[in-house]
């Protein structure tokens, strides 16, 4: 088993009354590498990283906005165990996750994930793995706002 430490979950308001966060310093978390510097790097030779944005359009119509339920008390468990697997199952050195809650505009990152590795590719079959898991496990619920319609979107929790 892993330290608490090794397996750094985090989890990001869009609004000021969620840690006092701003928008500007939620997407700061993304966009300056904030969260990417809470890696452990000792020893690795790689830091592979994926961040998500909202896209602009689905299909024929504009996308005005994503919003992100969660279920508060289970993202963090479930964020860290997914983390912990990875960190056992590929051998990586650390992990660092986060995902906006909330409203999240066309453009801006809803997530990432930063994997530190001694070598590569188990860094970037981690990655891989633990956004497929977040996807499929995590208490998350979407809702695209879009020019034709609201529709809540499957595939997350």
């Amino acid at each position: 088993t892993y330290d608490m430490w090794r397996a750094i979950r985090l989890v990001v308001d869009t609004g000021m009354h969620y840690k006092g966060w701003s928008r500007d310093d939620a997407i700061n978390l993304f966009i300056e590498n904030t969260a990417k510097s809470k890696l452990d790097i000792d020893g690795c030779g790689s830091v592979v990283s994926f961040v998500g944005i909202t896209r602009g359009e689905e299909g024929e119509s504009e996308v005005k906005r994503l919003e992100f339920d969660h279920w508060e008390e289970k993202l963090p468990t479930v964020l860290e165990k997914i983390a912990l697997d990875a960190l056992d199952e590929f051998g990586i050195s650390s992990v660092v996750v986060a995902h906006r809650i909330g409203t999240v505009l066309p453009k801006e990152p809803i997530v990432c994930i930063h994997v530190s590795s001694p070598h590569r590719s188990e860094g970037f079959r981690a990655c891989s793995r633990i956004i497929d898991e977040l996807k499929i496990q995590a208490p998350l619920w979407k809702k695209e706002v879009r020019s034709d319609g609201e529709f809540w979107k499957s595939g997350l929790g």
